[in-house]
């Protein structure tokens, strides 16, 4: 057998790279010619070597690429020894084939695979946002009681009494801040910072904005695994260029999922808000929400409760107020739970056509909605205030 640097690049080049959906040859990641090293003595195999270069040291694909270039470059010195022994004999190449198949002569080839990366090191957790000063939670027990909403509201109205505010969509299923923001078409950009190419978050309505929507088309579906999207989150954490914040709110997908629990590992929250409606159902999920973040395994402050879509109010009758999912279901549990009701936002019309419109309410504050954000995010500053006085700092959950 003869192998040479051209055969094992002609391997690397059946292999492809999911980020780029290229072979490793045309995707550049080959990083030096192969080394290929002939037996020194009779009974050792033939050492090849290989360096491929990855964007970074957390690439999600990296483990399933080295193994498949692996066994692609084997596979191609199999076929060059069957050939050699074609040239032999025809029959000589049936047996030597077989015997291949069963006995796996690929050992003859020993191969080493490094792996660099184009970027420095991701923080180490705990240190990856070091310019954030407060983290907010804004979380659900159940979908459908306008999380997002208020998530969005909030953080414009955080941004409008002046303070630097930063906004993640976290749900990688279900992203809605893209249209929210009126930013479906937005397609952030990278730009190099000590050493690490990182994502510029798109700022809007003084928000600096990430969703796993501006990587997706918003027409299907996001099929991954649980591995997937939790490292796809992280990468929009801790490859992101968030800068100095104030608040850096995090619009958490309903219910208790790997993505709460990946925040939790992930970052420090400072604090955690529930959404909820006034209906009997809504709160009995609101309660669980609020059991996740009391377990003495999590441990983060309950900064108070949201009560959306309290009354609904008709455009044409303004003062009139109509408790169509029941009357303070958010004020009673708060009582119960010994929490601050921080809001009751009512359900009106102007609310859901300006967030499809991608223009929330939050940034008309002479209205009546306007003017509801404005006093929920001012209650949020003093909740947050507060806690940071009379309680220690959150601690990432899994550390001591």
């Amino acid at each position: 057998m003869q192998l040479y640097p051209k055969l094992i690049m002609d391997a690397l080049a059946t292999v492809t790279y999911a980020g780029t959906k290229k072979n490793l040859v045309e995707s550049q990641m080959v990083a030096d010619t192969p080394s290929v090293a002939a037996p020194q003595s009779e009974g050792e195999p033939w050492k090849v070597k290989v360096v491929l270069s990855f964007p970074r040291d957390t690439d999600p694909f990296l483990k399933s690429t080295v193994k498949a270039a692996e066994a692609a470059i084997k596979y191609h010195c199999r076929n060059a020894q069957s050939t050699m022994h074609n040239a032999q004999s025809t029959i000589n190449n049936a047996q030597s084939t077989m015997h291949n198949a069963q006995s796996g002569d690929s050992d003859e080839v020993e191969v080493t695979i490094e792996t660099e990366f184009k970027s420095a090191p991701r923080p180490e957790v705990g240190q990856m946002l070091p310019g954030v000063k407060n983290i907010i939670a804004v979380s659900s027990g159940k979908g459908g009681v306008g999380k997002s909403t208020v998530s969005a509201n909030l953080a414009i109205a955080l941004a409008r009494l002046g303070y630097k505010v930063g906004l993640l969509d976290t749900d990688i299923f279900g992203p809605s801040m893209p249209k929210m923001f009126n930013l479906e078409d937005a397609r952030p950009y990278a730009v190099k910072k000590d050493g690490r190419d990182l994502i510029c978050p798109i700022e809007q309505y003084g928000v600096k904005l990430l969703s796993i929507g501006f990587f997706v088309s918003p027409t299907t579906a996001t099929l991954w695994r649980g591995g997937m999207a939790t490292s796809a989150l992280k990468q929009l954490i801790a490859d992101a260029d968030w800068g100095e914040l104030d608040y850096f709110i995090l619009d958490t997908p309903p219910g208790t999922s790997d993505i709460h629990l990946t925040l939790l590992q992930t970052l420090p929250i400072t604090g955690a808000v529930i959404v909820s409606t006034p209906q009997q159902v809504a709160l009995a999920d609101a309660r669980k929400g609020i059991d996740m973040y009391r377990n003495e395994k999590v441990n983060v402050p309950i900064l108070g409760l949201i009560e959306n879509m309290a009354w609904f109010t008709p455009a044409e009758l303004p003062e009139n107020k109509y408790y169509i999912f029941g009357r303070e279901g958010c004020k009673q549990l708060a009582q119960e739970m010994g929490i601050p009701l921080l809001a009751q936002i009512p359900l009106v019309q102007s609310i859901c056509e300006n967030g499809d419109a991608g223009t929330p309410a939050a940034l008309n504050v002479d209205t009546i909605t306007g003017q509801a954000f404005i006093n929920l995010a001012q209650a949020v500053v003093t909740v947050v205030n507060r806690r940071n006085k009379e309680q220690p700092k959150t601690k990432i959950v899994g550390t001591k």
